[in-house]
C-alpha cells in the first residue's frame, strides 16, 4: 500500500493539480524541471518512493521516455468533445485541418477538405524503437450522434486526424451506427493523463480543456516546452507519486439491502469541494469517479414513488421518486433513462445502444462488483456495456445471482430517426425528442424465463402466486402459477389442515423459482414452509394489497378492459377459457390470478401469455384418482432430490425419467408427483409397457425418429409471443413434420387397441396444415439468414418494397457501366467500406476522374469515390432497404399469427407425443431394472371398508441402488409382507444400528410407488392392493427458526400420520421417540404403534430400538416382530451385518460394538457398557425384559386400555368396532 502525499513544508507547496489547456502535460512532463528529465533504469516502470525521499534527477538534454506504472482503475475519457488530446510520448498533438470527406450518411455540415497532417514529435521525447500504442476504449454509438451531451468519439477522431480512422470491423448487415471497440493507433482522447495514476483528494484541482486546438509553430516549440511542467515543479526539484491503493470495484459497495436506519431521516447529500483549475474555473467530475449519492441529492434522500423513506412500513424499494427540479437539468437521454429505471430499481436495466446494451449508476456498480465489466462515463452517468451478441451469457450470469434484469431496445436506427424527423419537418408536427427511440422491451426474472437459451434444463419453472386467508380456524388458499416458458397457467383453490399438508405438499411438488405474496398477509407458518421448501435464489414479491395484489372483481375488470380473450359473436367473458369461467366465483382464486396478471403486466409479457387461454386446474394431493405423496414424503424417499446434496443423483425420478423430448420430461414429472390408484387404469399402462417390451418396433421407430425433436411446447408459445427466430420457426416446422411422419410409420405396424393405439388414434391430422407451409417461404434462406423471405404472389408489399430495391440496385449498374465506359476502364467497380456502402473504386492508373468528384479512400491501388448521383442513388437504397427491413418483420409477425391459428392442433400433437414418450419411458427404465424384476399384479379390492390391504413382495432390491452395478451385485433381497389373509398389519421392525432397517422401509415404498405408476418392480414376485397414500416418519431433525425441537417435529409428522392415514394407506415410522427422554420416548412409541395397529387399520413397518415394545405387542394379531440378521464378536466388539430380514426380536442395538467399530476409545466403551448394564437393570425396561425372559405374561396396557373404553356405556359400535375384532383375537391367543 502506497502512504499518503506529504505536504513539504514550503512556501510554494507541490501542487497535483491539472495545468491548464496551455500547460496541460503527459506523465513524463509531470515528473520534469524546465531543464531536467527524469530517469529511468533498467525497466520502463517507475519505483514507488516515500514520501520523504527525493526523486533523482538527470543531467539537461535526455531523451529518456518515462512510462507510467499501469492503474487498476479504468480508462477514464474526456468530457468535453474537442479537448487537447496529450500523447503517450509526452507532446502536444497538433490539430490539424480535417481531411473527413463527405459520406451519403454524414451531414453536409460535417464536411470537410482534405490536408495531410505531417507535424512530428519533439526531438528530446522522440523514441524511434517505441510505437504508439494501439489503445482499446469503449466509443459511444454513432446511433445516437442526435443524443444531447452524448457526441460519439469516433466523429471526433474523424474531424481532427489526417486520416480516416480505422474500425475493428462488427458487422456488414447493421443498418444503423453502433457502439464500436476501436483500435485507433493516433488515438489522442484516450491518452493515459495523471488522474489516471494519481488518487485524487478534495484539494485537487481539474481544468476544463480547451475547446480549440491550435498548431504550434516552430518558434513556439521551446516556449511550449516549458508551459507543460507544472507551476509545483518550478520550485520544488522533486515530487512523489502517489498510487491508488485498491480498485474501483473495492472502492464503491452498492447494497440495497443495507441502509442504514438513519436513512429514514432526511439527510443532506454529502458536500463535496468543487474542483477548480488554475484560472479558478469550477470544473466538473467524473461520473465514474463519484457515488450517485454525491451526485443526486435524491438518491442520498432516498424515496419511494409515493414518497416513504427506507424503514417505513409501505416502503417500496422498487421505485425511487425523482423530484420535478432533476428532470429539469436532465439531458434528454437522462431524462430517457430515468423514466424507466425509476420503476425497476430492483432490476438491472439492460439499456440498449447501438451493438451495445448499456448500465448505469447503480447497475453499473453491481456489474463492475460482480464481473469486473470496466467502469466509464455516460454523459453524467457511471456506465459499463456488453455488447449485443452477449446479452443472452450476461443475463443469465444476474439472473443467477438472485437479479432481475430488464431489457430496452431501440425502435428505430439512425438512418429511421434522420427519415421520422424529415417527415416530422414537412407535416409541420409537433417536434420530437432528438434521442433514438427506446422502449421497455421486457423484464427477465428467474421465475420467468421464456428464452430457450437461457433456462438451465427442460424442467418447468413456475411463477407462484399465493393468496392466504382463513375459514372457522383453517387455512385457505387460492394459488396461481405459470410456466411462462410453455405459457401454460394452474390454478388451485382448498382448504388446508391446520398442518398446512396441501400448501407444503404443493410447494415440494412445483419448488417455484419466484413467488409472489400479498404484502403483510401471509401466515408465519406459510411463510415457514416457503423458506424450507424453496432454493435461496428463489425471488419474493410482496405487492400492496388492492392496488397491485388485485381483488377477485378487479381481476375479472381488468381480464374483460385488457381484451385478452376476445368473442366476436357475444361478450368477451363468454370467450374466457372454462377454467376461468368455472373459476370466476371463487374469490381467493381469482385474487391471486389477478396478483399473478398484474405482476406480469410489469414484466410486459401478460398478453403474449394470457391470450394462449392454456390455463388448467392443479390438485395437489388427488384423493380421488391419486396415491398421495405429501410433502414430507418426497423428502424422506429423495423422490427428486437427494438429502445429500438436493442435487437429483440416486432419486426415483432419475431412475424411470428415459423421456427423449423434454416436454415427455415435464410430463413424466406429474406421472411420478401423481401415481395412479386405479387398477384398470395402472393395468393398461402395464400392458403398454409390455406389448413395447415384447415387440421392441414401435419403441426403436419412435426413439430414432424423435429423439432429436426440440422443445415444441416452449417454441409454439414463442410463435404466438411473436418473439420467434426464423430460424426456430423452420425448426417448429420441421418437428411437426418428423411428427407426422412418425406416427404414419406407426400406423403402419399396427398397435392394436390398447393404450398407445388409443394415443395414436388421437393424434390430429397435420398433413394439409404443414403443406401448406411448405411453399409459403423460402426455407433455405431462413436457415442460412435467420429470414422469412415469402415467395412470390404471397404477400404483395414484401414484393413490391422488394422491386423498389431491385429497381435501384439496376440504376446502381447502369451507372456503374457508363462510368466504366467514359473512363475507358473495365477495372472500375463498386466497394463497400464499411457503412459507406456502393464506392466507386477507381484504379490509381486510371485518369480522368472528375474533380466534382468527393475521395471516400484509397490504397495504394485504388482510390474510392462518391459522387452526386451515386450518393443520391445510395441514399435511395438505404431508405429503401430500411423500410424493407421494417415490412420484413411485419411479414413475420403475419406467418406467426397465421400459424398461431392452428395452436390447438399443435399442442394437442404435441401432447399425445409427451404421453407416448412417458410409456416409452417407462418400458425402458422397466427393462433397465434387470433380474430379478416382475410385473406388479394388483388384487381386487372391495368396496367393503373392513377388507385388509396387502403389499407383498418377493426378493425385493432396492430400485435406485440399480444404477450402480457393484451394489446391484452385493444387495441382499428381502421378502415383504404386509396385510393380507395370513398376515398382520404392521412390522414391528427391531436391529442393531446400520444393520439396514431405514433401506427395508424406503425401498418397500419406492417399489409401491413405481407399481402405482405403472413400472415392473426389481423383486422375483409382486402382489399389492392400490394405497390411497403413503405416509412417512424418518429421521431425525429440527427447525430452529420456527422454535421447534426435535421431538416437537417428530410428534407434528406423527400427529399428521395418526389424523390422515386409513386401511388403505402406507405408513413408515422410524425411531419415533428419540428425541425426549427414554422413558417418555417409550411411553409415545408403544400408544402411536398401538392406535395405528388397532384403530387405524393401516399397513406399515415401525423400526424401533425400544426392544422391550416387542414384549408389550407378542400376542397383537396385527402386529409381527422381525428383526434384521447381524453376527456379534462380543470379544471382538465387532458386527457383521447380514441385511437379511428374519422373525424374532433383536437381542440389541449393540450400539457399544458399533462405538468401538468408529474408532471411540476403548476405556470409553468399556465403561459405557458398565453404566449401560446397571441402568437396564434398574429401568422399567429391564423389568419387562425379564417378564419375557421368565415367562410371565400380562395384558399389555394398550389393550387394557382398550377393555375399559369398550366397557362404557357411552362407546358407540361404530368407534368400538376394530378395537373389538382386535381384542376378541388376543383373547383367543391368549
Amino acid at each position: 500500500m502506497s502512504e499518503p502525499l506529504a505536504t513539504p513544508k514550503s512556501s510554494a507547496p507541490p501542487s497535483l493539480k491539472k495545468s491548464s489547456s496551455s500547460k496541460q502535460t503527459s506523465i513524463a512532463g509531470f515528473f520534469q524541471k524546465k531543464a531536467v528529465t527524469a530517469t529511468v533504469t533498467g525497466s520502463a516502470l517507475p519505483v514507488r518512493q516515500s514520501p520523504k525521499r527525493k526523486a533523482k534527477q538527470s543531467t539537461a538534454g535526455s531523451d529518456q521516455s518515462l512510462t507510467p506504472a499501469p492503474s487498476s482503475d479504468p480508462i477514464e475519457h474526456e468530457e468535453e468533445a474537442d479537448g487537447p488530446a496529450i500523447s503517450s510520448m509526452g507532446r502536444r498533438d497538433a490539430k490539424p485541418k480535417s481531411t473527413g470527406l463527405p459520406s451519403p450518411v454524414t451531414p453536409a455540415a460535417e464536411k470537410s477538405s482534405a490536408k495531410d497532417s505531417t507535424s512530428k514529435p519533439a526531438s528530446s521525447f522522440y523514441s524511434p524503437s517505441r510505437k504508439a500504442k494501439k489503445t482499446a476504449s469503449y466509443v459511444e454509438p454513432d446511433s445516437d450522434v442526435e443524443d444531447e451531451d452524448d457526441i460519439p468519439t469516433t466523429n471526433r477522431r474523424q474531424k481532427s486526424s489526417g486520416r480516416p480512422t480505422k474500425k475493428a470491423k462488427i458487422s456488414d448487415e447493421s443498418d444503423d451506427d453502433e457502439d464500436l471497440f476501436v483500435a485507433d493507433v493516433d488515438m489522442k482522447e484516450d491518452t493515459l493523463s495523471e488522474d489516471d495514476f494519481i488518487v485524487p483528494d478534495d484539494s485537487e484541482e481539474e481544468v476544463k480543456p480547451s475547446k480549440k486546438r491550435k498548431r504550434p509553430t516552430a518558434s513556439s516549440k521551446k516556449e511550449d516546452e516549458e508551459k507543460r511542467l507544472p507551476p509545483s515543479l518550478e520550485h520544488e526539484p522533486s515530487s512523489d507519486l502517489c498510487l491508488p491503493d485498491v480498485s474501483t470495484a473495492q472502492t464503491w459497495k452498492f447494497d440495497p439491502e443495507d441502509i442504514p436506519q438513519q436513512d429514514m431521516i432526511k439527510r443532506q447529500a454529502p458536500e463535496r469541494k468543487p474542483l477548480i483549475d488554475s484560472n479558478g474555473n469550477k470544473m466538473k467530475p467524473k461520473a465514474h469517479a463519484s457515488k450517485p449519492e454525491e451526485r443526486y441529492e435524491w438518491i442520498a434522500n432516498l424515496k419511494d414513488a409515493d414518497r416513504n423513506a427506507p424503514g417505513h412500513p409501505d416502503f417500496d424499494p422498487r421505485t425511487i421518486y425523482v423530484p420535478p427540479k432533476a428532470w429539469a437539468t436532465f439531458s434528454p437521454f437522462e431524462t430517457q433513462y430515468w423514466k424507466i429505471k425509476q420503476k425497476f430499481m430492483d432490476t438491472i436495466v439492460f439499456f440498449k445502444k447501438g451493438k451495445f446494451y448499456e448500465l448505469y449508476e447503480q447497475d453499473a456498480t453491481i456489474g463492475h462488483q460482480l464481473f469486473d465489466l470496466k467502469l466509464t462515463d455516460r454523459v453524467n452517468m457511471r456506465m459499463v456495456g456488453v455488447p449485443e451478441m452477449s446479452l443472452g451469457h450476461w443475463a443469465n450470469q444476474f439472473v443467477a445471482a438472485g437479479y432481475k434484469i430488464a431489457r430496452v431496445d431501440q425502435q428505430e436506427s439512425a438512418l429511421a430517426k434522420e427519415m421520422r424527423e424529415r417527415e416530422g419537418k414537412s407535416t409541420g408536427g409537433p417536434p420530437k425528442a432528438k434521442v433514438i427511440d427506446r422502449k421497455l422491451a421486457c423484464v427477465l426474472t428467474g421465475g420467468t424465463l421464456v428464452e430457450g437459451s437461457m433456462l438451465q434444463d427442460d424442467m418447468s419453472v413456475f411463477c407462484v402466486s399465493i393468496k392466504e386467508s382463513e375459514i372457522d380456524n383453517l387455512p385457505v388458499f387460492g394459488i396461481s402459477y405459470v410456466d411462462a416458458a410453455t405459457g401454460q397457467f394452474f390454478v388451485t383453490e382448498f382448504i388446508d389442515d391446520a398442518d398446512f399438508t396441501k400448501f407444503e405438499t404443493f410447494i415440494a411438488q412445483t419448488r417455484p423459482q419466484e413467488i409472489i405474496l400479498e404484502k403483510g398477509m401471509v401466515s408465519t407458518a406459510a411463510n415457514r414452509i416457503i423458506k424450507n421448501n424453496t432454493s435461496p435464489t428463489t425471488i419474493r414479491n410482496e405487492l400492496k394489497p388492492g392496488k397491485e395484489f388485485w381483488t377477485a372483481d378487479t381481476t375479472c375488470r381488468e381480464i374483460d378492459a385488457g381484451r385478452y380473450f376476445i368473442s366476436d359473436e357475444e361478450d368477451d367473458s363468454k370467450a374466457w377459457p372454462n377454467t376461468l369461467q368455472e373459476a370466476r366465483g371463487k374469490e381467493l382464486l381469482m385474487s391471486s390470478f389477478g396478483a399473478l396478471v398484474q405482476y406480469l403486466r410489469t414484466l410486459q409479457i401478460e398478453r403474449e401469455l394470457l391470450t394462449l387461454g392454456n390455463v388448467t386446474w392443479y390438485d395437489p394431493i388427488k384423493k380421488a384418482s391419486s396415491l398421495v405423496l405429501d410433502g414430507k414424503t418426497l423428502i424422506n424417499l429423495e423422490i427428486f432430490a437427494n438429502n445429500y446434496n438436493s442435487g437429483p443423483e440416486g432419486t426415483l425420478f432419475e431412475l424411470l425419467n428415459r423421456c427423449i423430448t423434454p416436454f415427455g420430461k415435464r410430463l413424466f414429472k406429474q406421472w411420478v408427483c401423481h401415481p395412479l390408484m386405479d387398477a384398470d387404469k395402472i393395468n393398461a399402462r402395464l400392458d403398454a409397457v409390455d406389448s413395447m417390451n415384447a415387440d421392441t418396433t414401435v419403441r426403436d421407430q419412435f426413439t430414432s425418429q424423435l429423439s432429436k425433436l426440440p422443445d415444441l411446447e416452449r417454441m409454439i408459445s414463442r410463435i404466438h409471443a411473436g418473439s420467434c427466430k426464423a430460424q426456430d420457426f423452420v425448426k417448429v416446422l420441421q418437428g411437426f413434420e418428423q411428427i407426422d411422419y412418425t406416427m404414419s410409420l406407426l400406423l403402419e405396424t399396427g398397435t392394436g387397441e390398447g393404450l398407445i393405439g388409443q394415443l395414436i388414434a388421437n393424434m390430429p391430422n397435420m398433413k394439409g396444415i404443414l403443406h401448406d407451409w411448405k411453399d409459403a417461404f423460402d426455407h433455405d434462406k431462413a436457415r442460412e439468414h435467420n429470414l422469412l423471405i415469402p415467395e412470390r404472389d404471397v404477400e404483395a408489399d414484401f414484393d413490391a418494397s422488394q422491386d423498389t430495391i431491385e429497381s435501384i440496385k439496376t440504376q446502381l449498374d447502369n451507372l456503374l457501366k457508363r462510368t466504366r465506359k467514359s473512363l475507358n476502364s473495365s477495372a472500375i467497380r463498386f466497394q463497400d467500406n464499411g457503412k459507406e456502402i456502393y464506392q466507386l473504386e477507381v484504379p490509381i492508373k486510371v485518369k480522368g476522374v472528375p474533380k466534382s468528384w468527393d475521395q471516400m479512400s484509397a490504397t495504394q491501388a485504388v482510390k474510392r469515390y462518391y459522387n452526386d448521383e451515386l450518393r443520391g442513388l445510395v441514399r435511395s437504397l438505404q431508405e429503401a432497404q430500411e423500410t424493407h427491413g421494417q415490412i420484413v418483420k411485419d411479414v413475420s409477425a403475419r406467418f406467426f399469427a397465421r400459424f398461431d391459428n392452428d395452436y390447438p392442433t399443435w399442442l394437442a400433437a404435441v401432447r399425445t407425443i409427451a404421453h407416448l414418450d412417458c410409456l416409452m419411458s417407462l418400458a425402458k427404465a422397466s427393462t433397465a431394472l434387470g433380474e430379478p424384476a416382475c410385473r406388479p399384479h394388483f388384487l381386487p379390492v372391495a368396496d367393503d371398508t373392513q377388507s385388509r390391504s396387502t403389499v407383498s413382495f418377493t426378493d425385493l432390491r432396492h430400485p435406485c441402488m440399480l444404477a450402480s452395478q457393484s451394489l446391484t451385485k452385493d444387495f441382499i433381497p428381502n421378502d415383504i409382507n404386509l396385510g393380507g389373509p395370513s398376515n398382520p398389519n404392521i412390522t414391528l421392525l427391531t436391529g442393531a444400528n446400520a444393520a439396514g432397517k431405514s433401506t427395508i422401509l424406503r425401498q418397500t415404498c419406492i417399489a409401491v410407488i413405481m407399481a402405482q405408476i405403472g413400472c415392473h418392480v426389481p423383486a422375483t414376485s409382486a402382489k399389492l392392493t392400490p394405497c390411497d397414500r403413503i405416509m412417512s416418519r424418518l429421521g431425525a431433525n429440527d427447525n430452529i427458526f420456527a422454535a421447534q425441537s426435535t421431538f416437537f417435529v417428530e410428534l407434528s409428522e406423527t400427529k399428521k400420520i395418526l389424523s390422515e392415514a386409513t386401511p388403505r394407506s402406507l405408513v413408515i415410522l422410524d425411531e419415533l421417540g428419540r428425541g425426549t427422554s427414554s422413558y417418555d420416548g417409550l411411553a409415545v412409541a408403544e400408544a402411536v404403534l398401538h392406535h395405528i395397529a388397532t384403530h387405524i387399520g393401516c399397513v406399515g413397518f415401525f423400526a424401533t430400538h425400544y426392544h422391550s415394545i416387542a414384549a408389550e405387542f407378542a400376542y397383537h394379531p396385527e402386529i409381527r416382530n422381525m428383526r434384521m440378521r447381524i453376527h456379534v464378536d462380543n470379544e471382538e466388539r465387532r458386527v457383521t451385518f447380514l441385511y437379511k430380514l428374519e422373525d424374532g426380536v433383536a437381542e440389541g442395538s449393540f450400539g457399544m460394538h458399533c462405538a468401538s467399530m468408529c474408532g471411540i476409545p476403548k476405556e470409553v466403551v468399556e465403561r459405557a457398557e458398565v453404566a449401560a448394564r446397571l441402568w437396564e437393570h434398574t429401568s422399567r425396561i429391564g423389568e419387562k425384559k425379564g417378564e419375557v425372559e421368565t415367562g410371565m405374561e400380562t395384558l399389555p396396557l394398550g389393550l387394557e386400555s382398550d377393555l375399559a373404553c369398550l366397557l362404557r356405556e357411552q362407546e358407540s359400535k361404530e368407534e368400538a368396532g376394530r378395537g373389538l375384532d382386535v381384542l376378541r383375537k388376543v383373547i383367543a391367543t391368549l
